[in-house]
C-alpha cells in the first residue's frame, strides 16, 4: 500500500512539474487558428450549456411584460448598438472578423432558436469565461437585460419586414431619437421622455453615465462615447430652459391612493410634489418633473432607488431614504398617478 502511495504521490508531482513547464514556458499553443484539442470544445460547451440550465433563473423570473412591443424596440436598439458587431442581425451575415473568433459567436438566430429567455436573461447578465462574452455593464439593473432577451425571444416569430423596420435594423448605432423620440417625446413605456427634463438635468444626467456615478448598462455605453461639448449640444436639443413650475392646479389629477401618497406623503415618506412637482414648493430643490413620464419607466426607477441600486444626482442619498418603505403596491399608485399628469405642468 505504501508503494502504491508513494507512486500515485510521484505522479502527482511529475503532473504538477509537467503543468508548470507548459504554463511556464509557453508550451501550450493559444492561438485562435489551432483550436482546442480534441475534446476540449465538446467538453467546454457542454459545460457551458449545462451551467446555465443549473443557475438561469425559473420561469417565474420572466416578466409579463416580454411581449410588449416597446420593450422588444428598446432590446433591438440596444443590441443592435453593443451585441450586433459580434451576432449581427437577422438576415444579416456575421462579419469576417466575428467568425473568425473562436469560439465564434453565434449568430442572432441561433442563439433565439437555442435558449428559452430565462437562460438568454443569465448569459447576458452573467457573461461566459474564455468566450469574448461579457457581462452586463452594471449589476442590479435587471429590467433593461430583459428589454435585450424580449428582442432575441422575438426575432423567430417576426416575419421580415418586421425585422428589417426595427431601429438599428440598418447596423447602425442607435441615436438618442431612436429611443426618446424626436424633439425627446419618447412613445416607449421603458425610456423617459427628455422633453420635460431641464438641459441641466440631461447633461448632468449624460455626465454620470459616462462616469459611472449613475448605472445603467444601456445608457453607458451611449454615454462613453460622448464629450462634453456633444453633451452639452444634446442636452440643448432635447431639454427646457427652465423648470416645473411653482404653482398648479392638482384636481387635474384624478383623486385616488397615487395622488394621496404624491401630495401628502406618509410618516416615512416625503410628499413626492414638494420637489417633483406639479405645485411644486418655490422654494424647494428643482428635482426632474415626473408628470407625464411613462408608468413603467416612473415604475423601473423607483424600485432602482428602493434597492439602493439608483445613484447620481445631487439628491440621490435623499431620494434612496424617500423610496425604501416604498411597497410595491405604493410604487404602482404612484407611477400610475404620474404617468396620467399633463407633461406641460
Amino acid at each position: 500500500m505504501r508503494q502504491v502511495l508513494q507512486t500515485l504521490a510521484a505522479l502527482a508531482a511529475f503532473g504538477a512539474v509537467g503543468a508548470v513547464g507548459v504554463v511556464g514556458f509557453g508550451l501550450y499553443n493559444v492561438s485562435a487558428r489551432q483550436g482546442h484539442l480534441p475534446g476540449v470544445g465538446i467538453v467546454l460547451h457542454t459545460t457551458f450549456k449545462q451551467s446555465v440550465r443549473l443557475r438561469a433563473p425559473g420561469p417565474e423570473a420572466v416578466p409579463d411584460t416580454i411581449d410588449h412591443p416597446d420593450r422588444i424596440a428598446l432590446g433591438a436598439m440596444h443590441f443592435q448598438t453593443a451585441c450586433a458587431f459580434c451576432h449581427s442581425a437577422p438576415g444579416r451575415e456575421r462579419s469576417a472578423t466575428s467568425r473568425a473568433m473562436n469560439p465564434p459567436p453565434p449568430h442572432i438566430a441561433e442563439i433565439a432558436a437555442a435558449w428559452q429567455p430565462r437562460h438568454l436573461f443569465w448569459i447576458i447578465r452573467e457573461g461566459i469565461k474564455m468566450s469574448g462574452m461579457p457581462a452586463w455593464p452594471v449589476p442590479g439593473h435587471e429590467d433593461e437585460i430583459w428589454s435585450v432577451v424580449a428582442y432575441l425571444n422575438a426575432v423567430p416569430d417576426m416575419a421580415v419586414d418586421q425585422k428589417s423596420a426595427l431601429p438599428g435594423a440598418d447596423m447602425a448605432r442607435s441615436t438618442c431619437s431612436d429611443c426618446h423620440g424626436q424633439d425627446g417625446r419618447s412613445t416607449n413605456a421603458f425610456v423617459p421622455r427628455l422633453d420635460i427634463l431641464t438641459r441641466e438635468q440631461i447633461a448632468d444626467a449624460l455626465f454620470q453615465y459616462r462616469s459611472g456615478a449613475r448605472s445603467s448598462g444601456i445608457m453607458a455605453e451611449v454615454a462613453v462615447v460622448l464629450d462634453d461639448d456633444a453633451i452639452t449640444a444634446l442636452a440643448t436639443r432635447f431639454g427646457r430652459p427652465d423648470g416645473p413650475d411653482s404653482g398648479g392646479d392638482l384636481s387635474l389629477g384624478p383623486a385616488n391612493e397615487g395622488r394621496a401618497l404624491a401630495t401628502r406623503g406618509t410618516d416615512d415618506v416625503p410628499a413626492c410634489i414638494a420637489c417633483h412637482g406639479p405645485g411644486r414648493r418655490a422654494d424647494a430643490p428643482v428635482a426632474p418633473a415626473l408628470s407625464g413620464q411613462a408608468q413603467q419607466y416612473l415604475a423601473t426607477q423607483l424600485r432602482l432607488w428602493r434597492a439602493g441600486e439608483r445613484g447620481g444626482g445631487k439628491r440621490a442619498e435623499t431620494m434612496r431614504k424617500a423610496a425604501q418603505d416604498l411597497s410595491d403596491a405604493n410604487i404602482e399608485m404612484l407611477a400610475d398617478w404620474f404617468a396620467g399628469l399633463d407633461p406641460a405642468r
